[in-house]
């Protein structure tokens, strides 16, 4: 199978290759990247793959604000919660092998960690872990002005620890009612996968993703505080005149999420996984039945719902597509990936604005916009 998988990738990058990207693509996508530019976004790479294998590139803005290094259309970035979807499919490939059940609660393979202030294990399963439908509450270290990213960057954390700090709250709600993004859900998840294959969830990751489907440029970072080269430099808006180059940090999840990646590699990724290229028929199903998102997140999501570390979203132009995005140290990527597989769109943008909602919001969209764009565009198939 996974030569099966190389095989039709490096195809279809060998057609990339000798066939560019019609031009209305190609320049829809660089006023796209020109728009986000233009809200004060230090740099922008994308990267739209249509369903004939055609690739289309588009950069904005700069890589280094001190030297104004152009930005790499290769560029690495730290993929964030874009690997609760590697994660996640980590775990339904173990469900096909009945290694574990999505009906499994966490007591059953974790017991005794989720205990405390009204938190049970025993009445959480692992399918409410992947949908965020647990009701753990996320309590995250972080850092909202520049002296505490300082102080905080080098900080290294256990995922117990992390799971730790999430008992000492109450629950949000009962477990499978309500809807509430959970950083520690997915903690618990790579805890799980541990327990469940004998090995970290990143090395199970490495072999049952990227490996088979020949993802070079995506790699674990461990609590490494750097990236390879070439990538541009992050930044976070923590106020006016407030812009702080925050590339050099340990992130919180480094056992999980400090993943870093290219355009070029989570296009492939979320195309083999739509393709369904990584999960048998009855796995994908069951990754894409969603629910309704909260009413925070929609603001960022309109009409979004959640599956199984996916996200479906509907398109202008009708239909829906599938996507994860990802945001950390100063890196916002937004993906998607129309339901076939055929047309994905990746857009990774090297400068946080969280300074304000309005800030937020208005990143959220403009990079939506650029992903709509691409998937909407003449010839393209949604279901």
């Amino acid at each position: 199978m996974a030569l099966g998988v190389a095989t039709l990738l490096a195809a279809e990058a060998a057609t990339a290759a000798a066939q560019p990207a019609r031009p209305s693509l190609a320049k829809q996508l660089r006023q796209d990247t020109e728009a986000i530019h233009a809200l004060g976004v230090s740099g922008v790479q994308a990267r739209v793959i249509g369903p004939d294998g055609r690739q289309s590139v588009a950069t904005s803005g700069t890589a280094d604000l001190n030297t104004g290094r152009p930005v790499s259309p290769d560029g690495y970035f730290r993929m964030a919660s874009t690997a609760k979807t590697l994660t996640a499919t980590v775990v339904l490939q173990l469900e096909a092998q009945h290694r574990l059940s999505l009906d499994d609660t966490v007591d059953r393979w974790l017991p005794g960690v989720v205990r405390g202030n009204g938190n049970d294990g025993s009445r959480i399963t692992v399918r409410q872990l992947l949908q965020h439908t647990s009701g753990i509450h996320d309590d995250l270290p972080g850092y909202s002005t520049p002296e505490e990213y300082y102080q905080q960057r080098y900080d290294v954390y256990s995922a117990a620890q992390l799971v730790a700090r999430a008992m000492t709250h109450a629950p949000d709600f009962p477990p499978g009612e309500g809807w509430g993004y959970s950083n520690t859900d997915y903690i618990l998840l790579d805890m799980i996968i541990q327990k469940a294959t004998g090995r970290p969830a990143h090395q199970e990751i490495e072999a049952r993703i990227l490996r088979p489907l020949g993802l070079d440029q995506t790699r674990w970072g461990g609590t490494s505080a750097t990236l390879p080269r070439p990538h541009a430099q992050a930044y976070q808006l923590f106020g006016p005149d407030s812009v702080v180059d925050v590339t050099e940090q340990i992130p919180v999840e480094h056992e999980s999420l400090s993943f870093v990646t290219t355009t070029r590699d989570q296009n492939r990724f979320f195309r083999a996984l739509l393709a369904g290229h990584l999960l048998p028929t009855r796995q994908l199903a069951e990754m894409k039945q969603t629910v309704p998102v909260s009413g925070q997140v929609a603001q960022s999501w309109p009409g979004g719902r959640y599956g199984l570390g996916l996200v479906q979203r509907p398109l202008s132009c009708g239909g829906t597509y599938w996507s994860h995005e990802g945001g950390d140290a100063g890196y916002i990527t937004l993906n998607g990936v129309t339901a076939d597989g055929r047309r994905s769109a990746v857009v990774s943008m090297s400068e946080a604005r969280g300074d304000t909602l309005e800030h937020i919001l208005a990143q959220e969209k403009a990079g939506s916009t650029l992903i709509d764009h691409a998937l909407c565009a003449k010839g393209t198939t949604t279901l």
